[in-house]
């Protein structure tokens, strides 16, 4: 499974996946900060 595809199927599939990723980044941020407060 190819992490970059020259061609998408679909633009929204990359869209989705680059606002998935920024999703995790700030979740993960988020359960760091928790930890690093608690």
């Amino acid at each position: 499974m190819p992490v970059l595809e020259p061609n998408p199927p679909e633009p929204r599939k990359k869209l989705l996946l680059i606002f998935g990723a920024m999703l995790a980044v700030t979740v993960v941020i988020g359960v760091i900060a928790s930890i690093a407060a608690g």
